[in-house]
């Protein structure tokens, strides 16, 4: 069990990708803290791993707030012991499917500021915890188009590209102490998401199927396959990355 006697936390844990993100870690050992805005479906998520055997405790958290991100992590920390994982995979509502220049400032300007703030909150929160045991991870999620110019995706790209900067800036600064900062860019999933729904916006704007799309898509990866969100329910795992 690779994360074995380690502590997690998950933001966005409600979610799709959250969900199955905290079942993979519980999977591999790790005592995982998932959190959100909706209780209702953090706690559904928390109750998935324990009946799978795995440990977790629920949490609701605005992580937009930052003082509810600061309240929970030092909580956390001081009743876990430590700090090992923090992984950011909250959704910010975004407009796609619609060119830049008939969105208004507000629909370019929100996203990239909302996403920008989560994630400076929790990882710089986490990171001074993680400083004390000098032996962690700091995990976010970014996209291709975040470095590659892709249309229609709003203001998506550039959200994805401060994500990106902030993660190389913060790791510059802590990695020297241990702590290690990785984002992980991903297509998005087909599956049962919000990210399904892109995927057809855009391969009807480009003339594709579906299938052609992820197929060309899948082109673009390293292991030349799409982040997929395994299980029945679309829940039971994190493949692909």
């Amino acid at each position: 069990m690779l994360l074995k006697n380690k502590n997690a936390m998950i933001y966005g844990a409600g979610g799709a990708v959250g969900r199955a993100v905290a079942r993979a870690f519980a999977r591999e050992g790790a005592r995982v803290f998932p959190s959100g805005r909706k209780l209702a479906a953090i706690d559904a998520a928390a109750k998935d791993i324990i009946v799978a055997g795995g440990a977790a405790k629920s949490a609701e958290v605005d992580a937009l707030d930052e003082l509810a991100v600061q309240k929970h992590t030092d909580e956390i920390a001081r009743k876990a012991g430590s700090i090992d994982i923090s992984f950011n995979v909250i959704s910010i509502p975004h407009v796609q499917g619609k060119s830049l220049v008939e969105q208004g400032v507000d629909d370019f300007a929100l996203p990239v500021m909302n996403f920008a703030r989560t994630h400076f909150l929790t990882a710089t929160a986490a990171a001074r915890h993680m400083a004390e045991k000098k032996s962690a991870v700091i995990m976010m999620m970014s996209a291709p188009p975040g470095r590659v110019g892709r249309p229609l995706v709003g203001a998506f790209g550039a959200a994805c590209a401060t994500i990106e900067a902030f993660a190389r800036t913060l790791a510059a600064e802590v990695g020297p102490r241990g702590i290690r900062v990785v984002c992980l860019p991903s297509f998005g999933s087909p599956g049962k998401t919000d990210a399904g729904r892109n995927f057809e916006r855009h391969a009807k704007a480009a003339g594709l199927t579906l299938e052609q799309l992820q197929a060309k898509l899948s082109e673009g990866t390293m292991l030349r396959r799409l982040t997929m969100l395994e299980g029945g329910s679309g829940y039971g795992g994190f493949r692909g990355i």
